[in-house]
């Protein structure tokens, strides 16, 4: 470590003082090993416009009277000076101080110092604790706001995240007040610091050496501290926390998860996974700073045999017995994640989101941690959102998992939600769930991960919700068929909260379909007691704005089968200004069994009378044959007469069309994709509502002397 020279300073100034001439050869600043050098140490409160860094102090004689100067009146010079001024008085010739014996243009250098300064702080002979904002003689033993403004109510040196170990790893230390007059020692005012700090007085009068805290309530002191740059609310806890790694200024809050794995490779302490913070997000087993741990002030481990006395009745005989110690003990660090064995509880029947128990408790409380994990893609997550309907009765499963410990990527979803052609069938949105969530613009926040909108119609008594929200960096909407006449409770709100993994998970494994085009997820669910059909469609713009589309149509045969999602390719789905109404329903019970590949696709067919027409649109009659009701095209053309709404034309080809013959006279069309037609489209869709529409044909030549068409109905976009 390089030590400050106290005599060499103090002989420096008073010559500088006096004018006389300066010996530019001497040097104050001097390497000495911090194990046989006895040396005094200064902690303060940086002021960053003030202090004197390295080069200043050495060079200070090679600069010109004016820039010497203006150094010299700095209040960090001052301070320097008066520390050794103190130090000198108490029989020390050395002193150490962070803002001039740190050269800190060398990276290497300042690694090391960090890396060291626990150890340097534990060997000095004294720690003289400046307090730049305490006026008077005595040490303050209340908060004061007023006064303290800064630092919550306390001198500011309490509030930083540095200063922590600078209180606790000297064995002495010596608190002085802005004149430097003595307030008294760590030892005399451990009852006051335990009160500030949080930091029990045992640790302040003894140390770390002997019983050391687990490892939450060490976070825990530091949970309201704060420092300059965010890694160094890491960096300032290696010391505290045994542990050393390099510095990566830059890397932000990972440097608190690197902390955090640097511990649970030298540490088998489940109490660093206690950490309480609810902010209703889900991801990483890591804390992203020290505050998610201030609830942890008087947490313990359990040991092991204790922890297992405690659960003997939540877990099977037979699992009890074959629990090893050593497999209980042991969470390596993989690629996948933290590889653990923990004792785990599903909420209710869910697939997704379950209870873990850990041998730690906090007083006054004795029975152990639980923490909620959410399985998502193999790995279990952080489940932060607050459940309490957990089943007592079920037993402990004894299981094998990985911890994610990989950042998320948070985000918040914005819903853009058209509702349109809800209002048209005569629905109402009655209720909204937070009652603050309204607008069809609707963004979803760590705060308010989900919403419910309420839609009803007094007249036939139809009722049904969707609800949205957003789970591992991921949106996700749910219908609710079944909704209570007197709302929602809290209850149901927890339900939709613990249920969002699993919505999160149906949506992602939908089986998709027509992959080279745009994705658009569709879901059909039938309200019970009733004909009617709701539609949700979603589209992903960006990754922070998703188009939804919800729809009712009432049909008396129609079934959608399982309420599952399912994902159409649909070309422009990427298009904010994509036109959700041309959206159609896929009834595969009406198709003939005609399948034929079009530039290549499988699409099935449907045998039909000569004389259908692309744009027909009807029923489907009992006999299963179509009855033409109007065409599309001829409806257009008589409000757009200069409409541009050609087909288009494809290659078709025999895939499996029960003895159906295409010969090369035949050739297939499908609806224009031109943006006067899809407006067009748009428009007639209220009219289209239980109807069917010709999307595709395939037809003759002219010049066949045979003429026939087949008809496709077809599901998404149109193509």
């Amino acid at each position: 470590m390089r030590l400050i020279n106290i005599k060499a300073v103090l002989e420096r100034e008073q010559v500088m003082g006096e004018g006389g001439r300066i010996d530019r050869r001497t040097r104050v600043l001097e390497f000495a090993d911090d194990e046989t050098t006895k040396y005094a140490i200064l902690s303060h409160r940086w002021i960053d416009s003030t202090e004197v860094d390295y080069e200043e102090m050495v060079n200070l004689t090679k600069m010109d009277k004016e820039e010497r100067d203006e150094i010299r009146q700095r209040f960090g010079y001052k301070k320097i000076l008066d520390s050794c001024k103190q130090a000198k008085r108490d029989g020390y010739a050395w002193l150490w101080a962070d803002t001039c014996c740190i050269d800190k243009r060398s990276s290497a250098e300042l690694s090391e110092a960090i890396n060291s300064m626990y150890r340097w702080y534990e060997n000095s002979a004294v720690c003289y604790t400046y307090l730049h904002d305490v006026p008077g003689s005595l040490f303050p033993t209340a908060s004061d706001r007023e006064k303290y403004a800064k630092g919550d109510g306390w001198p500011e040196w309490f509030s930083r995240g540095w200063t922590l170990q600078e209180m606790i790893a000297p064995s002495n230390v010596q608190f002085f007040n802005m004149d430097w007059q003595r307030l008294g020692d760590k030892r005399t005012l451990a009852r006051t610091l335990r009160h500030i700090t949080g930091v029990p007085e045992h640790i302040l009068t003894d140390g770390l050496s002997g019983n050391r805290p687990c490892i939450a309530q060490i976070m825990s002191w530091a949970a309201n501290r704060m420092t300059t740059r965010v890694e160094d609310r890491a960096y300032s806890l290696m010391g505290l926390l045994d542990v050393n790694m390099p510095m990566l200024y830059g890397e932000g809050k990972r440097a608190f998860h690197r902390l955090q794995l640097e511990i649970i490779r030298t540490s088998n302490d489940h109490s660093i996974f206690a950490w309480g913070r609810n902010d209703g997000r889900t991801g990483s087993i890591l804390a992203d700073d020290p505050s998610f741990f201030g609830d942890c002030a008087n947490m313990v481990l359990m040991e092991h045999n204790r922890f297992i006395e405690y659960l003997k009745d939540r877990i099977p005989e037979e699992e009890l017995r074959s629990i090893e110690e050593d497999r209980f003990g042991t969470f390596p660090i993989t690629n996948r994640g933290i590889q653990i064995w923990l004792f785990l509880r599903p909420y209710r029947d869910s697939r997704s989101v379950f209870q873990a128990w850990l041998p730690c408790y906090s007083h006054p409380f004795h029975s152990p941690v639980i923490i909620n994990l959410a399985l998502w893609n193999s790995n279990y997550y952080r489940y932060s959102s607050s459940v309490s309907q957990f089943p007592t009765e079920q037993k402990l499963e004894f299981r094998q998992l990985y911890l994610r410990y990989q950042g998320a990527q948070y985000r918040n979803a914005t819903f853009e939600i058209d509702d349109s052609a809800i209002v048209e069938n005569g629905l109402t949105c009655s209720n909204v769930y937070p009652p603050e969530l309204t607008g069809n613009a609707l963004t979803l926040t760590g705060a308010n991960p989900f919403c419910i909108r309420v839609y009803s119609d007094s007249q036939t008594n139809c009722r049904f919700a969707v609800a949205f929200g957003q789970c591992f960096g991921q949106d996700w909407i749910h219908c609710v068929c079944e909704v209570p006449a007197h709302g929602f409770s809290w209850f149901d709100e927890e339900e939709f909260l613990v249920r969002g993994p699993e919505r999160v998970q149906s949506m992602a494994e939908a089986p998709p379909r027509g992959e080279r085009y745009g994705r658009v997820w569709v879901k059909h669910t039938s309200l019970p007691r009733s004909t009617c059909i709701v539609r949700t469609s979603r589209i992903v713009w960006e990754r922070s704005r998703i188009g939804v589309r919800v729809e009712v149509f009432r049909h008396p045969c129609f079934h959608n089968g399982p309420d599952e999602w399912k994902i159409l390719g649909v070309e422009g789905a990427n298009d904010p200004k994509r036109d959700m109404r041309g959206l159609m329903i896929y009834d595969k019970s009406h198709q003939g069994g005609h399948t034929l590949r079009v530039d290549g696709i499988e699409m099935e067919f449907l045998l039909v009378r000569d004389g259908t027409m692309l744009g027909d649109y009807g029923q489907i009659g009992d006999s299963g044959s179509f009855l033409g009701e109007g065409n599309i095209f001829a409806d257009i053309k008589l409000l757009v007469p200069d409409a541009d709404i050609t087909p288009r034309q494809h290659n078709v080809v025999p895939f499996y069309s029960r003895y159906l013959e295409v010969t090369p006279d035949k050739f297939g069309l499908s609806l224009p994709f031109s943006h006067t037609f899809k407006s067009s489209l748009a428009s007639f869709s209220p009219r289209l509502t239980n109807l069917y529409l010709v999307t595709r044909v395939v037809q003759c030549t002219p010049e066949c002397e045979s003429t026939c068409s087949y008809l496709c109905l077809v599901s998404g976009w149109l193509d």
